[in-house]
């Protein structure tokens, strides 16, 4: 059972549970660390792994629906439908990224009402203009400040409930420096943010800049694998003051890694024969996605039910765990 900030939750798809421990668990220590799930698969074991919440990343559905890097290809209806088969499979709690929300205010309205509908916990915009680009490409555009702080509100008052958090993210620091970052930030507090994404903090201090000047502010950092922030841990990030620790892209990666490594030997041998003690065995990966717990369900209503493997699952207990 996913469980946020020690409380058991029984039912995130209910309005509000899931935001409302959300927000309670991201006013205290240590930062909530989310990993970022792009399917229903990467979020079980999300899940599995014991994390409190996770995070249903853009760029990570655009890798392995798309195969294509990050750039704004993926639309509203994508996002939703990853989110809605998430939400079917899982408890935990999701803060979902929604770019730049689609569009202006009214698009951003009715984003988030269709992400709430879906099962999100908290929706994230951030401040590019389009087309969208992930943080860590060049090319990026943004829309003013002003305008970003009118799509904040239209995302806080399009909310059904009042815990669905909004989390507003600015991609400007390399471009615009810190000290207009965080002057965007402001506003966006200003507006109804419920928590802050100022992302690239080109340095430690810009890190303890950020953390200073919103002390009373849920702070979010992104953990990237050689991008272009001081690399630091969930632990340093708490100590700095910030709530909720995202890593975003770090599955997609070693999946992808996975993969070529796997696709290398079987190409070379013929087999996966060399791999497998890293692999999950057919036994291990179905008792994983709840074979067991189905089985059982479904001899609540016919005695005579059977659902199991025939393939072997003498050594599920081995690097196949």
């Amino acid at each position: 059972m996913a469980t946020i900030d020690g409380v058991p939750v029984t039912d995130t798809a209910a309005p509000g549970t899931s935001g409302l421990l959300l927000k309670r668990r991201l006013r205290r220590k240590p930062a909530l660390l989310a990993p970022g799930a792009f399917d229903a698969l990467s979020a079980l074991m999300i899940e599995q792994a014991g994390f409190e919440a996770m995070f249903i990343s853009g760029s990570g559905i655009s890798y392995t629906q798309l195969a294509r890097p990050d750039i704004g290809l993926i639309s509203l209806d994508q996002l939703c439908q990853v989110t809605r088969r998430v939400r079917d499979r899982l408890e935990t709690p999701l803060i979902v990224d929604a770019d730049n929300g689609f569009g202006d205010a009214i698009n951003v309205e009715h984003t988030v009402r269709a992400l709430e509908r879906a099962g999100a916990s908290a929706v994230l915009i951030d401040d590019q203009a389009f087309p969208k680009r992930a943080g860590a490409l060049t090319g990026k555009t943004f829309v003013t400040p002003a305008t970003m702080a009118e799509k904040v509100r239209a995302a806080v008052n399009a909310r059904r409930e009042a815990n669905t958090l909004v989390i507003a993210r600015t991609d400007a620091l390399p471009h615009e420096g810190i000290e207009a970052s965080l002057a965007r930030a402001h506003l966006y507090v200003e507006a109804g943010a419920d928590a802050l994404f100022i992302d690239q903090p080109q340095s430690l201090e810009d890190y303890q800049r950020i953390a200073a000047e919103f002390p009373d502010t849920p702070l979010v950092a992104n953990m990237i694998e050689g991008g272009s922030s001081p690399a630091l841990s969930a632990s340093e990030l708490t100590e700095l003051g910030f709530g909720l620790v995202i890593a975003s892209g770090s599955l997609v990666r070693g999946f992808a890694a996975m993969a070529e490594r796997l696709l290398a030997v079987l190409k070379r041998d013929g087999s996966t024969a060399a791999l497998s003690d890293q692999l999950l065995t057919f036994g291990a990966l179905n008792e994983r996605l709840g074979l067991s717990q189905i089985a059982d369900q479904g001899r609540r209503f016919d005695p005579a039910f059977r659902l199991e493997t025939l393939m072997s699952t003498h050594d599920d207990k081995e690097g196949g765990q």
